[in-house]
């Protein structure tokens, strides 16, 4: 029985990993426990495993007297002398006798491997936490074994990870069965297994995505000073080279482009603008904002905010589509980004715009009150202004205003 008991306990050591001393120390632990069960919390014993051997030895210690009142902690002298006392054992002397496992009984001995069963969970909760612990912000490789309605469970070394819905890049399609990167995000202890979570979308997976692709990035020679990203639409990294011989942003896009492709591809056709870091933050909030062009930017420092005056035709190239751009300025460069416009002198537009051309944006009402009022064209309604369309029945101030921003981002739209 001893070797069985033994065996079984080495093979968890081989199929979970556990380290075969912390396994003896377990075992140890749990036959004395039952030790304490059958002879008392007071008992006196030593438990002793050989794994190399595969031999559990438990030693009870007794007192020997004339009459026994507690055999738990007691034994006669005439039960020992039966046993043949070697050593001439007297009253009062400590008799140490090994127990055979047989002797607990098998429900003590179910209750032993339960024990350590239990044990051993806690001890392999306890590796595998400690190892994807280890891992935090960096990139695993996994295969997709199911799709649930808004995460995802990734397979990798046998382990469970969990991508979350506000982990996974917008609109990325996963297929079962496919292989997916992503970064250690968190690792949490829980009841059953620890929970490991990964990411796509945050920032650290596309550092180390540029420092898999950019060899200077991973030597550092070139420095990612800061990323500013909405997932699977645009980010903006940047750089700074500490060695004046090499272009960081070069470097970073690569030979037509090639470095920064491959990235590009890894995140579902993410945009990644990389530009050159600079510590003046004039400097550095203007390449925030390219390719949009700065007349002026007046910065305050101590409250982290900033004026940017550029011309109406560069309004639109600020903001970018849905305000994205600067926003992605605003977290890249750390300041409060504010836009004063410059208007546009008339007689710089290159082109007029028919009225018909943009029917569809000024809806068919607006269109039939302008065109009525014999306003053919974007730039007739530009040079009447707010005083003049305020004489047209039925366009108020707010009216008026929108009307007048529309025919504008019009002119922008076409520079």
């Amino acid at each position: 029985m001893n070797s069985d008991i033994v065996e079984s306990f080495a093979q968890m050591v081989r199929e979970k990993g556990v380290d075969k001393d912390v396994l003896a120390g377990i075992i140890e632990e749990i036959f004395g426990i039952l030790v304490k069960k059958k002879y008392g919390e007071e008992s006196k014993f030593d438990v002793v495993v050989n794994m190399d051997k595969g031999d559990i030895e438990i030693f009870l210690e007794r007192v020997i007297v004339d009459l026994v009142e507690d055999p738990n902690s007691q034994i006669s002298i005439d039960e020992v002398n039966k046993r043949g006392n070697e050593d001439e054992l007297e009253v009062g002397d400590d008799f140490v006798e090994k127990l055979p496992l047989e002797s607990f009984g098998r429900r003590l001995i179910i209750l032993a491997k339960q024990g350590l069963n239990q044990k051993i969970r806690e001890i392999e909760k306890d590796i595998v936490f400690n190892e994807y612990n280890e891992l935090l912000g960096e990139i695993v490789v996994g295969d997709i074994y199911q799709l649930r309605k808004n995460d995802i469970l990734v397979n990798h070394n046998k382990k469970e990870l969990l991508l979350p819905r506000n982990e996974q890049i917008p609109y990325e399609r996963y297929k079962k069965g496919e292989t997916i990167r992503a970064i250690i995000k968190e690792v949490k202890k829980t009841n059953s297994e620890p929970l490991i979570i990964i990411s796509r979308s945050d920032n650290t997976f596309l550092r180390r995505l540029f420092e898999i692709e950019i060899p200077e990035i991973y030597d550092g020679i070139i420095d990612i000073k800061a990323i500013a990203r909405e997932p699977g639409e645009r980010a903006k990294v940047a750089v700074e080279s500490q060695d004046n011989r090499i272009d960081a942003v070069g470097a970073c896009v690569g030979m037509k482009g090639v470095r920064i492709h491959a990235i590009v591809r890894e995140l579902n056709n993410e945009n990644i603008d990389v530009i050159n870091y600079s510590s003046d933050p004039t400097t550095f909030i203007q390449r925030a904002l390219a390719p949009a062009k700065i007349k002026k930017i007046d910065i305050d420092t101590h409250n982290k905010k900033a004026i940017v005056t550029a011309d109406s035709d560069q309004v639109s190239l600020i903001v970018g589509r849905n305000g994205v751009n600067i926003r992605l300025a605003m977290k890249l460069t750390g300041y409060e980004i504010e836009i004063l416009r410059e208007e546009k002198p008339f007689e710089e537009y290159d082109e007029d715009i028919e009225l018909i051309d943009i029917k569809e944006e000024l809806g068919n009402d607006i269109y039939e009150l302008l065109i009525n009022h014999r306003f053919d064209t974007a730039l007739e309604v530009l040079k009447a202004g707010p005083e003049k369309l305020k004489e047209i029945e039925g366009l108020d101030e707010k009216k008026i205003e929108e009307i007048i921003e529309l025919i504008k981002s019009q002119f922008e739209e076409e520079e």
